[in-house]
């Protein structure tokens, strides 16, 4: 019996951003005990690797204008930008995936109904890696149509490319402030934001969020997968806070 394919190459063309080369691939499993199983897409530059492109900058079409990406140093032959706080570990997965894509490992699933299939019945995280905005937005549609929840999560809450790669309803705005939050809050979207420590999470008589239920503070009472908190505004509940955590947390408070 012919094995399955861990992923689907779902988009490759020009980033929503700003025109240049990516791929966005959809993996089928995920064994992240945070997430849970969940379809998860990851967003990458095509014609350089997830390391490369955090150092030079040119991760800049795959994740606008983030400021967990850190200070290029275009000049260096090695390692990240300086003071990267994002959570990926791009020497992990995404780098394992790009390789894997340019050994030709991955399909490509094309059109709606092929899209739609890979999603149908299975919860869906938009942008493992890469923002979503990054990639049309009829592609983010076509991958959730039959899909049974979702989550996602965007910087470019004032994008306006010809693809309308950012979907509020769809994406929960990643917040890097309190005053970007309630920006966002004053437009009836949702956010999602990085937090330095648990008393900095908006409480009070009228709570506008709450704690990630995954999250160690939180007591990983949940998974993403069973959770869907972040499914943007269309999901109506408070919007989501998380502690800063993993590979850049020590990071967090200079972004």
């Amino acid at each position: 019996m012919a094995r399955q394919p861990r992923g689907y190459v779902i988009y490759q063309g020009p980033s929503m951003l700003d025109g240049a080369p990516i791929v966005c691939i959809a993996t089928m499993r995920s064994v992240n005990g945070k997430t849970g199983d969940m379809v998860q897409t990851w967003i990458l530059l095509a014609e350089m690797d997830p390391l490369a492109g955090n150092r030079t900058g040119a991760d800049r079409s795959i994740c606008g204008d983030c400021p967990s990406r850190g200070e290029a140093r275009p000049g260096t032959a090695t390692g990240l930008a300086k003071g990267r706080s994002c959570y990926v570990d791009l020497a992990r997965a995404p780098l394992g995936i790009w390789n894997a894509w340019r050994r030709g490992r991955y399909p490509t699933a094309a059109g709606h109904a092929a899209i739609c299939e890979l999603g149908r019945g299975r919860k869906v995280r938009l942008g493992a890696y890469g923002d979503p905005a990054a990639v049309p937005g009829y592609v983010t549609e076509s991958l959730l149509e039959g899909c049974a929840g979702h989550t996602g999560y965007s910087h470019q809450i004032d994008f306006k490319g010809a693809g309308e790669g950012f979907l509020g309803s769809r994406m929960m705005v990643s917040a890097d402030s309190l005053e970007a939050a309630q920006r966002a809050w004053e437009r009836d979207l949702r956010t999602f934001r990085v937090v330095g420590e648990v008393g900095e999470v908006v409480r009070g008589r009228e709570v506008l969020e709450v704690l990630c239920p995954a999250s160690a503070e939180a007591g990983k009472r949940t998974t993403c997968e069973h959770c869907l908190l972040c499914g943007g505004a269309g999901v109506k509940a408070k919007s989501v806070a998380i502690v800063a955590h993993g590979a850049g947390k020590k990071y967090h408070r200079a972004a």
